[in-house]
């Protein structure tokens, strides 16, 4: 009896393990979400701003569904758009990419790359996120200038540690970003300084979300901070949230938007719509894009 008891069990958890995995790996990494988020950083008196943020594409050429959620934002009428890197996980993906973003480059937009807009994917095991000095490698060289020459054309301001002035939705916006800090190719000191008095806004950029730069951006004066990187945790678990962000960002801050600590600033870190090619899945914490109706304080 006891022997059968815990075949009976094995088999229901083994059963369970695999209802799980093929959930998350056909169903919900497929589940695009639109979250709207309300961020109070505007003047009194002054007309909300619509920004829409997305994040970690991770694109390859066959991911049709993923191209046409995106490309349907564009309904969304953004009065400026936002994107935080990891846009490929492919060498052919920059076709892909742009049939997601092509409605949306006729609005006012900017960008910074992250890790994964200039090397690909290679395999890693899952167990390793939870180490915090693994090592990073590096997989195929992607076409990174190819998407940032058509993002550019476009209009769109490249703020990879870059500073300037997007104009939208009847605003000034002093905007600055650095590369991606993950792979150590950020230099906030080539933007870092006092935010315009005479913008109407100020917003700073990064894939990921590191503490000691959100620090250096929310002393800068910058009111709102956005990143990707973390996919939320990915895998999370329900009642819990992320195990692991692969940063030193809290666990209690991988996706949303959050009051950041010690300032008046607001970060808001993007779940983002893909997932590393090697592993397909998403658990309890779908993929997503948010709009962020900017609104006075």
């Amino acid at each position: 009896m006891r022997k059968r008891t815990l075949f009976r069990l094995a088999t229901a958890t083994v059963a369970t393990g695999a209802a799980a995995l093929a959930y998350a790996s056909l169903v919900e990494r497929n589940m695009f979400t639109l979250r709207r988020f309300d961020v109070p950083v505007l003047p009194a008196g002054t007309e909300p701003l619509r920004v829409l943020h997305l994040s970690d594409l991770h694109m390859t050429p066959n991911q049709v569904r993923k191209q046409h959620w995106v490309a349907s934002l564009a309904a969304l009428d953004p009065d400026l758009v936002v994107v935080t890197g990891d846009n490929m996980a492919h060498p052919e993906a920059v076709p892909g990419v742009l049939r997601a973003l092509q409605p949306l480059l006729d609005y006012p937009g900017a960008f910074v790359f992250g890790s994964n807009d200039y090397t690909g994917p290679v395999w890693k095991n899952p167990f390793s996120y939870f180490l915090p000095d693994r090592e990073y490698t590096e997989g195929v060289e992607l076409p990174s200038e190819e998407l940032r020459d058509v993002l550019i054309g476009a209009g769109w301001a490249d703020l990879n540690n870059r500073r300037g002035t997007v104009k939208a939705g009847g605003r000034a916006i002093d905007m600055a970003g650095v590369d991606d800090p993950h792979v150590e190719r950020d230099d906030y000191t080539a933007v870092a300084g006092p935010v315009s008095a005479s913008a109407d806004l100020s917003i700073a950029l990064t894939h990921s979300p590191e503490p000691a730069l959100l620090d250096e951006m929310a002393a800068d004066g910058f009111a709102l901070l956005l990143a990707g990187h973390t996919h939320g945790g990915q895998v999370c678990v329900p009642g819990v949230g992320a195990l692991v962000t692969n940063c030193g960002l809290p666990r209690s801050m991988a996706k949303g938007l959050h009051r950041w600590p010690g300032s008046d600033a607001w970060l808001h870190v993007s779940a983002g719509l893909g997932t590393h090619p090697t592993a397909p899945v998403r658990f309890a914490c779908r993929p997503e894009a948010s709009l962020l109706t900017l609104i006075p304080r």
